[in-house]
């Protein structure tokens, strides 16, 4: 059936009948409104802009291209953020309105009793605060004045009207945009990227575990060999060099852990980068690959745009978060950059003593900094909720099993933060020293960045790394702190407020890791370097994806061939699980323990090459296989501490441990005829034969669940979430955006899906199969001479 018919009669049914079954409107007004294909109502509810929009910032020209990315022309920045705005909002505005109720703490008014316990969590936060911070640390600058003229072309958007589909579905109407609410974007890009209570969660497994148990399955690095800054990498290194840790520790409940980890981003967030100098590219330029791993959903967390401005000589395209207005990851005429998380540690945790009303600090009482804020439910009783600060940050408190438990938190995207400016600047940047001056003030979040010029590579942690120090001494992050003590404070830091970043509490720019004209480079969320000059994080990748990227970088430079476009998407596209290529060996050795059932699956091991492809027998039954071994191996060990699969160790641990560990009772070889066993049994019941038959393309809508049509198609797909080429179980998160820069050439890039939020819209899910398929759509930056075209005039509506 042509799916265009389908949308149009599903769109009847979802406005007849409403999101809870009650008519939104008249059959008469449904037909007036969207009998004609050409109607008001039909083409808004597509997302599509009319031909002429009045500006009061200046004229420009939006011109869309085959895959509906806009591409922004005007004299003046003012004009071109304006359309921006606009058209973001025409593309994305329930996305954009989604995010900054959730950060805002304002979800529950729109979608009712289940989000009132994530609003409470976002008000004791008050992430708001934080953005408010931000704001008045932007007060006057370039920045806060183009977010501004964004703000006026989204609000002009919405007094265009109608509200997108959703609203209708879930029974509310958008209200208008604030340049704040930008700000709260961003800091939830922040927190989702840094955000962490696994100091808590530690605390509690040394409680738990023998010391020794700890040290082995927590406590050391992985020894893979291959950090980000390996020994021996060419160029300028920096931010290494021998330190010292000390540690105590303080009690912890895992009620309070558990309870505050459902409010933590997903573990499994990564992304990957590499680049490669011109002294080893076919072009003898440099060269960029760029995929960062987010939550996949529909529509996709990235929105690609081209902004060209005549007057600021800015030519930058690339992709955004809905409702920041400026490219984050991309390139422009000189340069190309792209971020993956650090695994960094910019979150600290403290207990008080405490009375409720006060608590002491420093051998004083003081009164926490206190407001009662009410959180709007949609079909419920509101609620009250009390908001308390401390001289570190946000103080959460919450009464279980009849005992209150308290945390304090603090966090570097509490205070004020330019993140804005930085990504504002990134798009005028003509070489590396002004990419690095401009990085400089991206305090949030923390970040490996990765860019190349016409000439160079250039590779640095960013982010404002706390140094917390203990009698003296500096030391690691992962523990609970005595707030009362004043233990181990950020000299400088002041939450909601304007902090001091250089008064000595935090990591100077230049002692972060980093280097500069390396032949090539390589970051996959493994650890840094294996001695930096200040502690940095506590939580890596297992270090898989970033051994992968390094061995067939090391391959190709020793061949001598050079690298290019197409070498970079053979590398992008890497499906070689490290994983099995550890394990499958074990598992044919133990063959003489496995049912005779599991025979066809151990012959096509035997004969693997280790790629999780869907046309694969042996990737589907190591894929069933390895969720069996974990559990074989952890699940009743873990369930006999009181914990469950969330406090399982990384899989790094798994693969390595000793065949005789006393995890596995001492016989890995029984694990593995059990898991095999449960493995054949699983694939059996299902009736799949090949990987593809159950690894698919599960990536679906917010309202999903209440109208399945808005969620993507299902497409078979290759890749582990340990693989280069990122699909996770599920498809629940992996790589969200997929970029190729070379210096000399046209780049590439695809998302998971399409450009437009509107399901009506043809580019709902446009990119979804070329991205399923590990195939690409041009990065051009020529304005089409076809594509749809909007006029911004000059002039107010």
């Amino acid at each position: 059936m042509n799916r265009d018919v389908t949308r149009r009669a599903l769109l009847g049914a979802i406005v007849g009948a409403g999101a809870g079954g009650t008519a939104l409107s008249s059959a008469g007004d449904l037909l007036d409104s969207f009998a004609p294909p050409s109607g008001r109502a039909w083409r808004d509810t597509r997302g599509e802009v009319p031909g002429t929009v009045a500006s009061p910032h200046g004229e420009a020209t939006v011109t869309y291209d085959e895959y509906g990315v806009p591409h922004v022309e005007a004299d003046t920045e003012p004009a071109a953020y304006f359309a921006v705005g606009y058209v973001q909002a025409a593309d994305r505005l329930f996305e954009m309105d989604l995010v900054r109720r959730l950060m805002d703490g304002r979800l529950a008014a729109a979608v009712g009793e289940r989000a009132v316990e994530s609003d409470r969590f976002h008000a004791k936060m008050d992430f708001r605060g934080a953005a408010e911070a931000s704001m008045e640390a932007l007060s006057g600058t370039r920045t806060e004045a183009l977010t501004e003229a964004f703000t006026d072309g989204v609000n002009a958007y919405m007094d265009a009207g109608p509200d997108p589909l959703e609203f209708a579905l879930a029974g509310y109407d958008s209200r208008e945009w604030e340049p704040l609410d930008s700000l709260l974007v961003g800091t939830q890009i922040s927190w989702g990227l840094t955000g962490s209570f696994r100091a808590l969660r530690r605390e509690v497994l040394r409680e738990r575990l023998s010391a020794d148990d700890y040290r082995r399955l927590y406590g050391r690095p992985f020894e893979h060999g291959a950090p980000i800054l390996r020994e021996g990498t060419a160029g300028t290194v920096s931010g290494t060099g021998d330190r010292a840790a000390s540690r105590s520790r303080r009690r912890v409940d895992p009620a309070t852990a558990e309870w505050l980890s459902a409010h933590e981003p997903p573990p499994r967030w990564g992304s990957n980068h590499w680049a490669v100098g011109g002294e080893h590219t076919e072009s003898g330029s440099p060269i960029l690959a760029y995929d960062p791993h987010l939550s996949l959903m529909a529509p996709p967390v990235w929105y690609e745009q081209r902004i060209t401005v005549a007057d600021a000589d800015v030519d930058v395209r690339g992709a955004t978060f809905p409702g920041i207005p400026f490219v984050i990851v991309g390139e422009n005429d000189h340069g190309a950059w792209g971020f993956t998380n650090v695994g960094a540690d910019v979150v600290d945790h403290y207990t008080y003593e405490t009375d409720g009303d006060q608590y002491r600090y420093r051998g004083e009482w003081r009164e926490f900094d206190a407001e009662t804020r009410t959180i709007e439910v949609a079909g419920g009783e509101d609620r009250e909720v009390e908001v308390k600060k401390t001289v570190h940050g946000a103080f959460l408190d919450r009464e279980i099993d009849g005992e209150t438990h308290h945390v304090g938190v603090a966090w570097t995207g509490m205070s004020s933060t330019r993140e804005s400016a930085a990504i504002y600047e990134f798009s005028k940047t003509t070489n590396v020293d002004e990419y690095r001056e401009a990085l400089r003030k991206m305090e949030v979040p923390t970040q490996n960045a990765l860019y190349v010029d016409d000439e160079e590579v250039y590779y640095q942690v960013t982010g404002r790394i706390p140094i917390r120090r203990v009698d003296g001494e500096v030391v690691d992050g992962d523990r609970v702190f005595d707030g009362s003590a004043g233990e181990a404070e950020w000299s400088g830091f002041e939450p909601f407020g304007q902090s001091d970043w250089d008064a000595g509490g935090f990591v100077p720019f230049e002692d972060k890791p980093g280097v500069r004209d390396p032949d090539y480079v390589g970051t996959a969320n493994q650890r840094v370097v294996d001695d930096p000059t200040y502690p940095i994080g506590q939580e890596y990748a297992s270090g898989f994806r970033g051994l992968r990227i390094y061995e067939r970088l090391d391959r190709r430079i020793e061949s001598g061939d050079p690298v290019d476009t197409e070498f970079m998407r053979s590398l992008q596209n890497d499906t070689l699980d490290d994983r099995a290529r550890r394990l499958v060996p074990a598992i044919l050795d133990a063959r003489d323990r496995v049912d005779d059932g599991a025979d066809p699956w151990l012959d096509a091991l035997a004969d693997w090459d280790y790629r999780m492809e869907r046309d694969s027998a042996a990737a589907l039954f190591f894929d069933r296989f390895y969720e069996q071994f974990r559990e074989a191996t952890w699940g009743d060990d873990f369930e006999d501490l009181g914990l469950d699969d969330g406090w399982w160790p990384q899989e790094w641990t798994l693969v390595t441990l000793p065949a005789d560990d006393p995890f596995f009772d001492g016989d890995r070889a029984g694990v593995i005829a059990e898991a095999a066993a449960a493995a054949v049994e699983e694939i059996d019941s299902e009736g799949w034969e090949v990987y593809g038959d159950r690894h698919r393309t599960e990536i679906d809508h917010p309202f999903g669940g209440q109208v399945s049509a808005l969620n993507y198609p299902r497409y078979p797909t290759d890749g582990t979430a340990f693989t280069v080429f990122n699909v996770h179980d599920g498809a629940g998160a992996g790589s969200s955006w997929r970029q190729i820069s070379p210096m000399d050439g046209p780049s590439l890039s695809v998302v998971p899906g399409g450009q437009s939020g509107s399901y009506f819209s043809e580019h709902y899910d446009d990119q979804l199969r070329m991205w399923a398929d590990g195939e690409y759509k041009s990065m051009a930056f020529e304005t089409p001479d076809d594509g749809r075209t909007v006029e911004f005039r000059e002039g107010e509506e």
